[in-house]
């Protein structure tokens, strides 16, 4: 059993539709059509929104994802219409906020990887494989691949695991010229964000975007290239064949795999209250991470 620890109550504004509660995101629609995308400051992991929220993540996450529009609009266009919460809407709402186009979302989540990490670490292991695509033989924890790979996967609903998918079978789902466009889409934003971060000391590991259709051309939607979505790396501290320290709720999961969380993650039963500390630590590496990357400072 998964998903919500406590599944929160939507917050209802005037001339707002309230769609769908996500792991993260709170989703409405205005009068005019537009999408209202609220990021909260919950967190999940192991499949399960937890009860805890990390202070600022929400606007964390959207800042930063306004600020990447910029850096690959040359790229993609992006969804957003206005950062201004709508009339009505709670203060809480600003920073967090995007009002965006209704985009006719591609099914796809578009992973691109430069490392190797996570599970596609597991599977490399196993088969010297990444999402079914062969790899060199000695890459280890933290290697870098030989050039960027592309491994698309399902999007799954809250609670359950994305599915990985070969690109083949994303062709046949979507056509082949549209999955031709993902594949050299997120490959191109990937280099592009890879080399931006490289600038700023940072390896970006793997991302994954999700895209949709408008009038026919591809927009870029959603949150992009933020600690929820990406591993970012300190580059002074990178070092194959060991786990990497990262800028993301990595702490989180440590610890609830930890003794001292006294929870087991193959029962039925929810995970416990996160500690202040682990709390503290994982708000400061958002932070850290829009600093490093953005030169600016949070406060």
């Amino acid at each position: 059993m998964s998903g919500f620890v406590t599944k929160p109550e939507p917050v209802q504004v005037p001339g707002l539709v309230h769609l769908h509660t996500g792991k993260v995101r709170d989703l409405y629609r205005d009068g005019s059509g537009n999408l209202v995308m609220v990021a909260s400051d919950r967190t999940s992991a192991y499949d399960w929104v937890l009860p805890n929220e990390i202070p600022d993540k929400g606007r964390v996450l959207t800042q930063l994802s306004l600020w990447w529009f910029e850096r690959i609009a040359d790229i993609v266009p992006h969804h957003v219409v206005s950062t201004e919460p709508p009339e009505g809407a709670p203060a809480d709402w600003a920073g967090r906020t995007l009002v965006c186009r209704s985009l006719d979302m591609v099914p796809v989540e578009c992973v691109a990887r430069g490392y190797l990490a996570g599970s596609g670490l597991e599977e490399y292991r196993t088969d010297q494989t990444v999402c079914g695509i062969g790899l060199p033989a000695g890459l280890e924890n933290g290697s870098e691949l030989p050039g960027p790979i592309y491994t698309p996967a399902l999007k799954a609903e809250v609670g359950e695991h994305d599915e990985n998918v070969s690109y083949e079978e994303t062709a046949r789902r979507i056509g082949a010229e549209l999955a031709a466009t993902l594949r050299q889409t997120t490959l191109a934003v990937y280099s592009r964000a890879r080399d931006i971060a490289r600038e700023r000391g940072l390896i970006l590991a793997d991302t994954k975007f999700e895209f949709g259709l408008l009038d026919g051309e591809l927009v870029i939607g959603d949150e992009v290239l933020t600690p929820d979505s990406s591993r970012f790396w300190p580059a002074d501290a990178w070092q194959p064949g060991q786990d990497q320290p990262s800028f993301d709720k990595q702490i989180i999961r440590d610890w609830l795999t930890s003794p001292a969380s006294g929870w087991d993650r193959r029962s039925e039963n929810p995970p416990p209250r996160l500690p202040d500390e682990v709390v503290a630590h994982t708000r400061q590496r958002y932070l850290d991470a829009y600093e490093k990357l953005t030169g600016l400072d949070w406060k």
